[in-house]
């Protein structure tokens, strides 16, 4: 939210954005989002299990979630390439979210009705077809959320997106495996399919955000074209190859790198890669400590999934609330601050010796609150470095860079923890926000701590900045 006569809104003021319609849209978008999360994978393991297949196919079965990962690969495509009859009906971001909409239904009544008992070839194949396509809706309704509000209330829409995501991971755990267990899996899937009938219903009803385009931005791409243009001797598949890739791909990195020069830009990408990486190194471990620590199954699965998702619902709406009333960096600093604080509280569970629900309930329940906190203003943080020229493609890129450095840190989790035992483990993993956190200092420092990079880049005396909505 806006700062009024200088100042920043009160408490009163920033709760207010959760009114605004666009709020309730991406509250069903973010559902719509989450839906075919657990089904292309944790939910279908059980179903595979049941059906007597074996534990190795099981776990290979992840590989089917791998568009997740490299979604930035085709983000261009999203970004730039309309759609026969639909983009001109819809416009190019409702549009290519109809197409993946559809596309994911078709896929979970595909599920639906087929058999792992009689054969694995037709799991796989729908699975990955589901997974591409949900990686390509969170494409486009990442570039319908960074386009349809400005900065000031991107944590709020992240966290109704958050909040939507959630219910969703519900829907497709806990409430897949209650009709499986009162009907058949068959019957499960299918209702999963009428479900995704949310998010089909929601891009019909919202509008298409008119993004504008600085003309630094546009100049870049004029150029660049123009100099593809003057190779008129190229084969013409050749040139016109050239040019889709330069609009699409060059251009989105060098508009980056242009808003945001020097040290702005090398600060941000380490940033970017760095200030998850305690999320990512705790995640790998903290079920099997719960496990070690001598948790059932039952008391883990009570406490880590359904009071756990309940603080992490109230996280993220806090999350957008601090946004909004203290602007993204002081959000991205509290973020770090409470997972640092989360992470010792592991540490310090892993040192009792009775493993007592209130101290399992309360350790998850600050973790849930901070992971949702951070990621919330996060997202929101990534929102506001987007050109609106090219939303879909940065977005992809750096939530793509953030994932590949936490995932490969993430491998060597158990490594570290069999080498220094639970306690020591988890200070190391809350030791990991430290460089993220110098990296804001450095950017507070600058005197901008409420507004993001966006303020430092146009504050340079040399720069060519974007203007920004």
């Amino acid at each position: 939210m806006d700062r009024v006569n200088g100042r920043r809104p009160g408490w009163l003021q920033a709760l207010a954005v959760y009114r605004e319609p666009r709020m309730i849209a991406m509250l069903f978008l973010g559902f719509s989002s989450g839906l075919p999360f657990y089904p292309a994978f944790q939910t279908m393991t059980l179903w595979l299990r049941e059906s007597g297949i074996a534990l190795p196919l099981i776990g290979m079965l992840a590989w089917a979630t791998i568009p997740y990962s490299l979604k930035f690969v085709w983000a261009p495509v999203v970004d730039r390439m309309p759609l026969p009859l639909l983009t001109r009906l819809l416009g190019r971001r409702r549009a290519w979210l109809l197409l993946a909409q559809v596309c994911i239904a078709i896929g979970l009544f595909r599920l639906a009705a087929s058999d792992p008992a009689a054969g694995m070839r037709q799991i796989v194949i729908w699975d990955l077809f589901l997974t591409f396509f949900a990686a390509t809706q969170d494409i486009a309704m990442d570039a319908w959320r960074i386009e349809s509000a400005p900065t000031s209330m991107q944590g709020a829409m992240a966290a109704a997106y958050q909040i939507g995501y959630r219910i969703a991971l519900i829907a497709g755990s806990a409430g897949a495996l209650t009709l499986a267990q009162a009907f058949t899996w068959h019957v499960s899937y299918l209702g999963l399919a009428l479900l995704a009938s949310v998010g089909l219903v929601t891009t019909l009803v919202i509008r298409e955000p008119q993004a504008a385009i600085s003309a630094d931005a546009a100049a870049r791409e004029a150029r660049a074209v123009e100099w593809l243009q003057r190779r008129a001797h190229w084969p013409r598949p050749l040139r016109e190859s050239g040019a889709w890739f330069v609009g699409a791909v060059v251009c989105p990195l060098v508009d980056f790198f242009a808003r945001y020069r020097g040290r702005i830009a090398i600060v941000t990408v380490a940033l970017i890669g760095a200030y998850r990486l305690t999320e990512y190194a705790e995640g790998a471990m903290t079920l099997p400590f719960f496990h070690d620590h001598g948790y059932s199954n039952d008391q883990i699965a009570w406490v880590v999934k359904v009071v756990g998702l309940t603080v992490s619902v109230l996280g993220v709406f806090l999350g957008g609330l601090l946004v909004a009333k203290w602007g993204l960096l002081r959000s991205l600093v509290a973020g770090s601050v409470l997972v640092m604080i989360s992470n010792c509280g592991f540490a310090l569970l892993a040192t009792t010796h009775t493993a007592t629900l209130v101290g399992l309930g309360i350790t998850n329940g600050i973790d849930n609150l901070a992971i949702a906190v951070q990621g919330t203003a996060f997202i929101a943080f990534l929102s506001s470095l987007t050109s609106p020229k090219y939303t879909a493609t940065q977005y992809a890129l750096f939530s793509s860079l953030f994932a590949l450095t936490g995932k490969l840190l993430e491998g060597f989790s158990g490594f570290v923890s069999r080498s220094t035992g639970y306690p020591l483990f988890f200070v190391y993993s809350a030791s990991l926000s430290i460089p993220g956190l110098l990296l804001l200092i450095w950017i507070w420092r600058r005197g901008i701590a409420g507004e993001g990079l966006s303020a430092l880049a146009a504050a340079q005396p040399a720069s060519s900045a974007d203007a920004r909505a």
